[in-house]
């Protein structure tokens, strides 16, 4: 069996190939199916939102010693029995429970209950609102942080490419990213809170700087082609793909392994649940990002130059060349 230095090796020379490329239509259906299949899971489990969109009341017990979260929810559920309710462990003494919205008399009887159930003084027991109104403004301005930075990488890339289409090919790819990670959160009950966007935001650049070292060499491959290269336009994107797979395969690993951590040693075994949004966010997004950058935008980009005439007319003369070469039994 090669080691992974050989096989890089072999990538790079062109030894070993795949065709990422070659069999883009079947990775495209792929694609397709995946970001479809994301639109449509909302429709039958909703995206779970956090209370800082939604609005609601929120309670902090401290100084407990128990953090058991069923006590927790019994007691809201004693004041309030149909109250949607999420329970956290924050540290190794602290719980924080997350309601709808409650009028005043009945936050008093909670705040009242939680004491009593975690057996602490009422003043270890704080309550806060969060409006509507606020959960709007978080809204809004995720929506407006996510539309500047698609913005101004379409800039940048196409700027620093000198070709529109390579930001088109890279955006594409980021939404792909977004819209597939956002589905699995909705798939899995997931919850999206201000820390996980701030994660979604997180992958995005990491998905765009994966991309962006992949196209280099894609240009560097296509630059140095000219008149006297033996390869099609789409055969000098594969070898590109190829030429930078391992490393994109080591820079996911080595991403997602402090995520994983922090995910599943952090916070579902040692219980700190504050640690799960935003690295649950970074860890899905980072496979996710890999994926997409060798399987869509990659290829996507080839399509998008491949009936340029002078691209066609290259393309045309390499297969012609080819087909010359070859000699006849």
């Amino acid at each position: 069996m090669r080691s992974m230095s050989q096989l890089g090796n072999d990538l790079y020379t062109g030894k070993t190939s795949f065709p990422f490329v070659g069999r883009r239509r079947l990775w495209f259906i792929i694609a397709a199916a995946l970001v479809l299949g994301s639109v449509l899971v909302p429709l039958f489990r909703p995206i779970q939102f956090s209370i800082e969109f939604t609005g609601g009341s929120q309670f902090t017990v401290s100084g407990v010693s128990s953090t058991d979260q069923t006590t927790a929810e019994d007691a809201v559920h004693s004041v309030v029995p149909d109250a949607a309710t999420k329970v956290t462990t924050v540290g190794s003494d602290t719980i924080r429970v997350q309601t709808d919205q409650m009028t005043s008399a009945e936050t008093r009887e909670v705040t009242t209950a939680l004491a009593e159930a975690y057996n602490v003084p009422e003043s270890e027991v704080t309550a806060s609102f969060i409006g509507p109104s606020w959960g709007a403004d978080v809204t809004r301005q995720s929506l407006w942080g996510l539309a500047i930075f698609l913005a101004l990488t379409f800039i940048i890339l196409g700027l620093y490419f000198r070709t529109w289409k390579m930001s088109a090919a890279a955006i594409i790819g980021l939404v792909d990213v977004l819209i597939i990670t956002i589905g699995i959160y909705a798939l899995f009950g997931f919850e999206i809170s201000p820390a996980a966007v701030i994660g979604f935001l997180t992958i995005l650049s990491y998905a765009l700087y994966d991309t962006t070292v992949v196209f280099d060499k894609i240009r560097e491959n296509t630059s140095e082609d000219g008149e006297v290269s033996g390869r099609t336009f789409g055969e000098s994107v594969n070898l590109a793909v190829n030429q930078t797979l391992v490393r994109s395969i080591n820079t996911t690993v080595v991403a997602i392994l402090p995520t994983g951590a922090i995910l599943f040693i952090g916070a579902l075994w040692l219980g700190a649940q504050t640690l799960t949004d935003i690295s649950l966010s970074i860890f899905v997004g980072t496979i996710v990002a890999a994926y997409s950058t060798i399987f869509v935008a990659a290829p996507l980009y080839s399509l998008l130059r491949e009936n340029e005439p002078l691209v066609k007319a290259r393309d045309e003369r390499v297969l012609t060349a080819r087909e010359r070469a070859v000699v006849p039994a």
